[in-house]
């Protein structure tokens, strides 16, 4: 009986540990940058933001579309692909997630393809 009860502990315990390993940190963020200005400008709002590694982006089409935001320099071992989102978003409201889940600290700079050459770059600094 005792030793079913220990093993049944056991179990439990396990159970909760793994729980506890898996789950994402509690302190993890999720932080908007509009894709075009409320002022009309082609620009990322805020062009600079700081996060935590382990925080996600989301990318909100606000005006002026098309819009996307395509990073293209980072640290080294940096998934600058999965951060990428090439897809175009034309209405208000459209967003997709960057998630920043064990991305090494340090800078990532990004832009809009459509509108690289206007000046709607932006960066994001992981520490």
């Amino acid at each position: 009986m005792l030793k079913k009860l220990g093993l049944m502990l056991s179990a439990v315990l396990l159970a909760i540990a793994s729980f506890a390993l898996t789950a994402q940190p509690a302190n993890a963020a999720e932080y908007t940058i509009k894709m075009g200005a409320d002022s009309g400008l082609l620009k990322f709002e805020p062009s600079e933001l700081t996060i935590s590694t382990g925080d996600t982006v989301k990318f909100l089409m606000n005006k002026l579309g098309p819009h996307n935001a395509v990073f293209d320099k980072g640290p080294d071992g940096a998934d600058l692909t999965k951060l990428s989102k090439s897809q175009l978003l034309f209405s208000p409201g459209e967003s997709y997630t960057a998630d920043f889940a064990g991305a090494p600290a340090g800078e990532y700079d990004y832009y809009c393809q459509p509108h690289r050459g206007a000046g709607m770059i932006a960066k994001i600094i992981v520490e």
